[in-house]
């Protein structure tokens, strides 16, 4: 009787991945996808510069004189816009690996360094106009990499 019992009510299949039917992860697409958010990351970085020098005339991260496109910052910010997106790929693939509901703490994690790096430019002496511009240029890059980054672990992760 306790064995009828028993095999109606078994724990096991209330446990996730319990029943060996968790989704594996795909490392490639993890990784080429990891590739594409650093070009999309690049290109809302350079778009993003292109709106506020070009549209509002505000010279975010180059001097005035250095025209539409910038100067050596504009790839430098491109460029540091593209390694953050594989850092948070990498970081993304050590979190599947071990920790428990790892998109809710990789948003959490990248949402907090964005908001961090987009702060940063209220700690220098630029006009407010200037300070306006690149924090919303940052928080349009991290968050274009999250979201991204989030959508790519939901397609390696099947």
């Amino acid at each position: 009787m306790y064995d009828d019992y028993a095999r109606d009510y078994d724990r096991t299949r209330q446990i996730p991945g319990a029943s060996g039917s968790e989704p594996r992860l795909d490392v490639k697409k993890l990784y080429s996808g990891g590739v594409t958010t650093a070009i999309i990351a690049a290109l809302v970085a350079f778009v993003g510069l292109l709106v506020a020098r070009g549209i509002f005339g505000i010279p975010v991260l180059a001097p005035t004189d250095a025209g539409l496109i910038g100067d050596a910052t504009t790839v430098g910010l491109c460029s540091l816009a593209a390694l953050s997106a594989l850092v948070g790929t990498l970081l993304l693939h050590l979190m599947l690996l071990g920790v428990p509901k790892p998109e809710t703490f990789f948003t959490a994690i990248g949402c907090l360094v964005t908001l961090a790096v987009a702060l940063q430019p209220f700690t220098t002496t630029s006009t407010m106009a200037v300070k306006i511009a690149t924090m919303l240029v940052y928080l349009a890059t991290g968050l274009a990499i999250v979201v991204s980054l989030n959508s790519v672990v939901s397609y390696a992760n099947r």
